[in-house]
This record gives structure tokens, sequence and C-alpha cells, in this order.
């Protein structure tokens, strides 16, 4: 008999997760920035704001007993369907990957010079996704050729000036902007928030392709190969192979996505090899030729050596 992915609570629901995972370390990556503006972290605990369909569920996610997630939900009018219950399950399942078995990635670090160590460091970390294809996107937009405390500046300011948001204790809980609102604006309106003229006109035009139904995640899931589905990414304008693979890997779950370009993974690289250089990329290639089919796990692994 199989075991349920998630169990019925009287404040909530249990979401059932595999052995390889730990939320103290999954709690940790979500705690990275105090500038992080679609969650709070609170005494152990996660507090979100989940849009599901049309609906906004505010809830509190922590451990359980039995090592799992106890999702509590915390306010919603009119009480919550076992339609939305199950969506918000399965949410979360996505947000932190739990239906993929990580026991063959374990393997293959257990032999890899540099991810032995590193993994057995982070052992139960999950690639934390953002599953919302146009969040995805505005990330990997955003954090092009900046520093990652910038690249939070901006989001904060991006989704204070055009998302939607709830209330909870006093404060807001933020839901990221829809493409509607953004492909309504002209890149001149974003200029004020920190954004080049480039990257403004990119995050329109993503936002327009999305919201005329032109693109979107069940049409790249659809693709049939990774290489077609980043090719799919990188003929839309502002999309690069960096961004497409990170997409790849936070978005549609592709384990072999690699961001083999990134500058995170080239110094947390050079930090492990204690070398007084970068790698270079022919160098990167033969370091990783023994990763496959796991590249994108390899490479957020290493991202948590430095950050």
């Amino acid at each position: 008999m199989n075991t349920p992915l998630w169990t019925d609570l009287p404040d909530g629901i249990a979401v059932h997760v595999p052995v390889e995972f730990s939320f103290q370390e999954n709690l940790k990556y979500l705690s990275r920035s105090t500038n992080e503006c679609m969650l709070e972290i609170r005494d152990g605990k996660v507090y979100k704001a989940i849009q599901a369909g049309q609906e906004v569920v505010m809830v509190e996610i922590g451990p359980d007993k039995s090592g799992g997630l106890h999702v509590r939900f915390l306010e919603k009018s009119g009480g919550i369907s076992s339609q939305l219950r199950e969506d918000i399950a399965f949410y979360i399942r996505d947000w932190f990957d739990l239906d993929r078995d990580l026991a063959p990635f374990y393997e293959t670090a257990q032999s890899d010079a540099l991810l032995s160590q590193t993994a057995k460091s982070f052992y139960g970390l999950r690639i934390m996704g953002i599953p919302d294809l146009f969040e995805a996107v505005c990330w990997g937009i955003i954090g092009q050729q900046i520093n990652l405390a910038f690249a939070y500046t901006l989001k904060r300011r991006f989704v204070e000036a055009y998302g939607s948001s709830i209330l909870y204790e006093g404060e807001p809980y933020w839901i990221f902007p829809s493409p509607q609102r953004i492909a309504a604006l002209t890149a001149e309106e974003l200029k004020p928030l920190g954004f080049t003229a480039r990257k403004s006109e990119y995050l329109i035009e993503t936002a327009r392709l999305i919201a005329n139904g032109q693109l979107n995640k069940e049409q790249l899931l659809r693709a049939g190969s990774i290489k077609e589905a980043e090719r799919m990414l990188t003929s839309i304008r502002g999309i690069g192979p960096w961004t497409a693979n990170y997409v790849l890997m936070r978005c549609l779950r592709f384990p072999s996505a690699f961001p083999i370009d990134d500058v995170g993974l080239h110094n947390s690289v050079k930090a492990l090899l204690g070398s007084e250089r970068k790698p270079t990329r022919q160098e990167l290639l033969q370091l990783s030729a023994n990763w496959a089919p796991w590249e994108a796990y390899a490479t957020f692994y290493l991202w948590r050596v430095l950050y």
C-alpha cells in the first residue's frame, strides 16, 4: 500500500517527507537573506502566503513529531475546502522537491572530490523551488550580473510596488506580481525601482508572453528534452543559457539542468579546491563529468558552500 503524501489535521495538514530530507537544512537555506520578501522565518518556522488558483492561504510550516511537515492554516475566510487542502499540499511538495528520490544523488556524491563532504554537510537539503514560472523567470532576470544582496533589494521593490498582499498579525505577506500586471507596464515605470532599461524590457516582454499564453510551464515540460526546453527559453529576449538553466532547475525541476557559467558555482569550486583562481569552463566540465544526471543538485549544494 502506498504511503499517503499528506494527511488532514484539525488545523491544517501533515505533509509526509522522504528519508533524505532535513527541514533544518532547508530552513537554513531560506534564512540566507534577511531581505527575502516572499516569506518570513520566526522561531524555526516558515510563514508564507500561498496562492493556489484564485485562493490565497496564509500558512505556518514547521516540523512535526514524526519528522514530516506540519502545515497550519492561519487565516482564511470561508474555511479550507478539500480541493484547496490538496492544492496547498502539492504546492509544498513541489516547493521542497519532496517527490525526488535523492538516494542516487548521494551515491554519486560519495565518490566525487567536490561533492563528498559537501553532500554530508548539507544532507537533507532540497532544491527549494519557485513553482510559479513567471516568478522564476523574473528572479533569474533580476539576478543577472549583480550581487545577491542587490538582487534581493530589487525583488523586494518590485514585489512591494506591483504585487498583492494579505495581512497577518498586522504584517503584509506578499504574493508575487501577476504577469498580467507587469505586461501592462512600460519600461519607464520600472526605472524608479532601480532596474536598467534592458532588464525592464525583458521583464515586461516575458510577462506579455506568459499573460498571452505563449509561454507556460506545461509547454516547457512537454518539450521532450531539457535541451529543447532550454532552446525554447533562450529564444526569448533577455533569457540566456544561465537564466534558462536557473529556471529549469528551480521551477521545471530538471535534475540535469546546469548553469555552468554561474559565478557562485565557480567561486565555490575555487574555495573547495583551495585554488587562487576560478576554474575555466573546460576544467569545470571535467570536474563535473560524473555528476550526470544530477548537475542541478550538485550546483545547488556547491552554492551552499558560500551562501
